[in-house]
């Protein structure tokens, strides 16, 4: 059975899915688990297939079929290499985050540090200002203040902020992972 490189199948694990398309695993673990099935990371996403999970939890072929939908469009989506970028919603939640630590006009660090199954971890901290060793990029009124050793890294990354009961907080999608663990949460580059 052929499996083409650039479209997620019914027939995939999940595994298979975040490990084939590192670069978009955040995105396509937060629609899997938006979805209801909340095996991501779990020893079943190893073995069963998208389509087996999903009938085994009760879920018909049409809901497997915009699962499939939507994640697809998680792959399409456009990514802008040239820069580092916040979601209306995260910028939202962070200035409301700033607001509640009296830390309002600061910035966001934004980083990674050696850590996790993958090799990297993302990290995010208050910046009051930002220093001359940073690049500062500015989106939805939220300035970004990276380390430039790590830039060539994050350019492209989305930082998303998600609320739901199973995976509330800042997610970030990066073009430039070349692997991923099985939960999302690590990378490699």
């Amino acid at each position: 059975m052929s499996q083409t490189m650039d479209k997620i199948t019914k027939e995939m694990t999940i595994e298979e899915i975040l490990g084939r398309f590192p670069q978009k695993s955040q995105k396509l673990a937060q629609e899997i688990t938006n979805a209801g099935l909340h095996c991501v990371g779990c020893q079943a996403a190893t073995w069963e297939t998208l389509e087996s999970g999903m009938l085994g939890h009760g879920y018909a072929e049409g809901e497997i079929e915009q699962l499939l939908a939507r994640l697809n469009e998680v792959l399409a989506e456009e990514v802008d290499l040239s820069t580092i970028s916040l979601t209306k919603r995260a910028a939202e939640k962070y200035k409301e985050i700033l607001k509640d630590e009296g830390k309002e006009g600061w910035g966001l660090r934004f980083g990674d540090k050696a850590g996790g199954c993958s090799g990297f971890e993302y990290v995010l901290d208050y910046s009051a200002k930002a220093t001359s060793e940073d690049d500062i990029f500015a989106c939805e009124g939220v300035e970004i203040h990276v380390s430039k050793t790590a830039v060539g890294r994050l350019l492209g990354c989305e930082i998303d902020f998600v609320d739901g009961l199973n995976g509330s907080g800042f997610k970030i999608t990066n073009p430039n992972a070349k692997g991923s663990c099985g939960c999302g949460k690590s990378q490699s580059y």
